[in-house]
């Protein structure tokens, strides 16, 4: 990328020029509106990250800290979008998952069939759950508690990107064992 775009691109960013911000939006919003929604996002989800990546562009490039960029602007700041939607998604699966595990206090609105769905589909994910090897259910265990990649593969003595696809491949294969059981059938019919 030639540099001089670049400086162009982080000078219209600290000054707010509007066809600079326009021309930036108008090129990098597709590409990330394709990839959170890919990803099980939404067009909220869209607008609040690229806006939120901006804000954080906006503060490097006064800070100077987008002087010594190597690559294109354009480039980098759609990483920036991607980070933030990958750790947004994870606290919102964590969030999930520590509700689907925490012990629910009884609520009286709440149907005996209500409460006994839920039990089943938590004694089906226990279930399987506990089939996994102990390190699958340690790494998915750090994974369900929020860790990042570079916790988890640091107490693994892992790399990063192995221990992604590690956790990739233990995520599915969990899925899959639960999915196959008669009892999800069910479930899913009820």
């Amino acid at each position: 990328m030639n540099s001089t775009t670049n400086k162009h691109i982080i000078a219209g960013i600290i000054t707010g020029d509007h066809q600079v911000l326009k021309s930036f939006y108008k090129k990098d919003l597709p590409a990330v509106k394709k990839y959170i929604l890919r990803y099980q996002g939404t067009i909220e989800d869209v607008e609040d990250i690229f806006q939120e990546a901006m804000v954080l562009l906006y503060h490097k490039a006064r800070s100077g800290s987008l002087a010594s960029l190597e690559s294109s602007i354009h480039t980098y700041f759609i990483g920036i979008c991607k980070n933030k939607w990958r750790n947004q998604w994870r606290r919102q699966h964590v969030l999930a998952f520590q509700e689907l595990h925490e012990n629910h206090t009884l609520d009286p609105s709440e149907s005996v069939i209500e409460r006994i769905s839920r039990a089943d589909e938590q004694d089906l994910f226990n279930k399987h759950f506990t089939r996994l090897s102990t390190q699958s259910k340690q790494l998915l265990q750090l994974f369900f508690e929020g860790k990042s990649m570079k916790e988890i593969a640091s107490y693994f003595g892992l790399t990063e990107g192995y221990t992604r696809k590690k956790k990739h491949i233990h995520k599915e294969r969990l899925t899959q064992m639960i999915q196959k059981d008669p009892v999800y059938a069910e479930l899913v019919v009820s």
